[in-house]
């Protein structure tokens, strides 16, 4: 097996030079009673406003800005077309960047994704093709839709450009609030947690870099107790779709060197944090959004020292499939 590409901090100054100008700098925003709730102060760096409504854009722009720099300086041809394969947020991002840059993008997103998501893609001039909602089926319709366009695969979070880009979060976050003591962040396949740690741990090694994930879906956390990548090959349903899928052979490294702890939440528990920040924030995040919430509303991490007191949370995205939301009447009461 080929050795994972090294990654670190001039690759993430490298994406911020590229993205300059080109994206949003979300805003850290507060909430009284969510400190109250925590007991601690809480930072949310809300990538939900974002271009494409989500933190994607970062590395998928970085990508595609990397290729064309590359065929640039190689005073070549643009790339016949971008490929990738997405639940929804990547997909997006990337058909966004290629249309910015007037290439075709094809995207692979399994059938179970968000209509809303599904919708936002073919808005952005890609076209979509359809999988199975499984790792499996993922890498097999996007490799055979390379072939057959010739286009170039970025990979959603295994792409060391993707990576580098989700990293500018950190830098944002580092200046705008530079008494942060941790970060949270949620993880699917580790795309954003790796590139925040990568630059969080070169400028702040004192900060804790935290990854939260939903029991249904736990590779990560499974991961780092055995100390091997451990993928599922069959993860549970979630309501956090956007994180039903595994870290990969490039994520993982990083993770494993750089993150702190892999904190797991029960679908509960993540369904009141979205539903808290709707009702006490009124940010309209996605429920994987919902999973870095909850993660520093759990017992565990209230059995975390004190002196982590200043915990920035990534809210990474906000395309709600409104149409979905049954769970919203499935138990009585109000979000406390």
């Amino acid at each position: 097996m080929a050795e994972p590409p090294r990654l670190g901090l001039c690759d993430v100054r490298e994406a911020e030079r590229r993205l300059r100008e080109r994206l949003h700098r979300t805003p850290l925003l507060t909430c009284a009673a969510l400190d109250c709730l925590a007991r601690r102060r809480l930072l949310f760096k809300c990538e939900l406003f974002q271009k494409t409504g989500s933190f994607k854009i970062r590395g998928a722009l970085n990508a595609v800005r990397s290729l064309v720099e590359g065929s640039e300086r190689a005073g070549g041809e643009l790339p016949r077309a971008v490929v990738t394969h997405s639940s929804g947020n990547h997909g997006q991002a990337l058909a966004c960047a290629a249309q910015a840059e007037g290439i075709p993008a094809y995207i692979v997103v399994p059938r179970t994704a968000p209509h809303c998501k599904q919708d936002a893609i073919r808005s952005y001039g890609a076209t979509l093709v359809p999988c199975e909602p499984s790792d499996e089926s993922r890498a097999e319709t996007a490799a055979r839709v390379v072939r057959e366009t010739g286009g170039v695969m970025v990979h959603p979070n295994q792409e060391p450009a993707v990576i580098a880009g989700q990293g500018t979060m950190a830098l944002e976050v580092l200046e705008q609030a530079p008494e942060v003591n941790a970060v949270v962040v949620p993880v699917g396949g580790g795309g954003m947690v790796a590139g925040i740690a990568i630059a969080i741990k070169a400028l702040r090694p004192d900060v804790k870099v935290f990854a939260a994930e939903p029991c249904n879906a736990d590779d990560c956390y499974q991961s780092k107790l055995r100390g091997e990548l451990t993928p599922s090959p069959h993860p549970r349903e979630t309501i956090a779709d956007a994180v039903r899928t595994n870290i990969g052979p490039n994520t993982w490294p990083i993770i494993r060197d750089l993150v702190d702890d892999v904190l797991t939440v029960s679908e509960e528990e993540i369904k009141r944090a979205t539903r808290l920040v709707w009702e006490r924030m009124k940010l309209l995040i996605e429920p994987t959004a919902g999973v870095g919430v909850a993660a520093v509303l759990s017992e565990r991490f209230q059995a975390f020292p004190w002196d982590l007191e200043h915990i920035c949370i990534v809210l990474c995205g906000g395309n709600v499939d409104l149409s979905s939301l049954t769970w919203l009447t499935e138990r009585p009461g109000t979000a406390e």
